[in-house]
């Protein structure tokens, strides 16, 4: 089942635990473009470099029945926290350890994750009470599972010091999908990943606000894409706004375990729905919180875990989902062809978001379909309530 809106509720455990043959027994929690400018109908086709974000590329459909450019509805699927730790690690033992996964993410025109680990077999861990690491090949097991893009914008990237951030930065070049939200300076860092759906370009970028001993990228210094100030976050989506056709932002944000957004994250929606951001989604709190529309932008305030290494039983922790997000292709290229200044007055191009209840397993970490749906539902239709967004457009 599909939902239509955002979890009070879930966080008081209403309908979120689904039977598993076994049961693990529960580890410790842990923690805009000047005035008057004119976007192109079609903007030039741009490649990112390849120490960047590369572009991918979705063939367009001819007339076979098929959608074709400028027609139907472009649907951008996001999940939470992704770890391979403790129990989770076996799932990187084949390439195909989460291709279950591939009917919920595949489906999608764009499919985003945030892998939330230092990819590496090396470094110094951080002093901090929870570490996370990762062999370079959950970035192939994230792409056979349907994902099209993977942030690594979190606060637990750069985990294994200097050397594991080297590491995962190599292993960033070779990943078989583009990885956001780290890079070698923070203009890369910052770089977003392009893809082509079917003639329109969608624009995804990544960013924290999370640190907690973690490496923000300079001018010349590696790291990941922070916005504890806001200013690069903004300027990377104002160039964005201004070369591509659909704004993703893709944020690490929040308190953990809150169930409603915090002041910081009302104000980094409320800033970069003003600079031109078309969806705005993002976790770190381990739950999944309400999301609708601010100004003309969709927002998503907490995606919750996905695949998670707790071996958790907290009805909290596990009520995880697949957010969907659909975009009216029709609607970006009207906007396309009007000058910026006079966009005040239109609707959003997002025409709906929905989230696919998903419990994760205490046997594998993998989430599932839930067998509470609608109870489901109803609570994150609810939990809208505290976040001040509209549930419509």
């Amino acid at each position: 089942m599909r939902w239509a809106a955002g979890v009070c509720a879930l966080a008081l455990g209403v309908g979120c635990t689904a039977p598993e043959p076994t049961t693990s027994p529960t580890a410790p929690g842990s923690a805009t473009p000047p005035a008057g400018a004119t976007r192109p109908a079609t903007p030039p086709p741009t490649t990112s470099p390849p120490t960047t974000s590369p572009t991918t590329t979705s063939p367009t459909l001819g007339p076979t029945g098929q959608p074709g450019p400028g027609t139907g509805v472009i649907t951008l699927a996001f999940a939470g926290d992704v770890h391979f730790e403790r129990h989770v690690r076996a799932l990187l033992e084949h390439p195909d350890g989460l291709a279950e996964l591939r009917p919920l993410l595949g489906v999608a025109d764009v499919a985003v994750v945030n892998l939330e680990t230092a990819l590496t077999t090396r470094g110094t861990a951080a002093p901090k009470t929870f570490t996370f690491r990762a062999s370079p090949t959950a970035l192939d097991t994230l792409a056979a599972a349907g994902v099209d893009v993977v942030s690594m914008a979190n606060n637990h990237a750069t985990d294994f010091g200097a050397v594991g951030l080297a590491d995962t930065l190599a292993a960033r070049t070779a990943s078989p999908v583009p990885v956001i939200g780290i890079g070698a300076t923070a203009r890369e860092a910052f770089e977003p990943a392009v893809l082509d759906v079917r003639g329109t370009t969608v624009a995804v970028i990544a960013s924290t606000q999370v640190l907690d001993f973690t490496q923000a990228a300079g001018d010349t210094t590696a790291g990941v894409a922070a916005n504890v100030d806001r200013a690069r976050l903004l300027a990377a989506v104002q160039r964005a706004r201004a070369a591509y056709d659909v704004v993703v932002v893709f944020l690490h944000w929040g308190t953990e375990r809150a169930v409603c957004p915090d002041a910081a994250q009302i104000a980094t929606a409320t800033a970069l729905e003003r600079a031109g951001a078309d969806v705005i989604v993002g976790g770190h709190q381990h739950r999944v919180l309400g999301a609708g529309w601010l100004g003309r932008a969709y927002v998503g305030y907490g995606l919750g875990n996905f695949v998670w290494w707790l071996n958790s039983t907290s009805p909290g922790d596990i009520a995880s989902g697949v957010l969907t997000v659909s975009v009216d292709i029709a609607a970006v290229r009207r906007r396309a062809a009007l000058p910026v200044d006079q966009w005040k007055g239109l609707h959003s191009v997002v025409s709906g978001g929905t989230l696919t209840p998903l419990t994760i397993s205490s046997r594998d970490g993998i989430p599932r379909p839930s067998v509470d749906a609608a109870q489901r539902d109803r609570a994150w239709v609810q939990a809208r309530a505290c976040t001040g967004l509209r549930g419509s457009s």
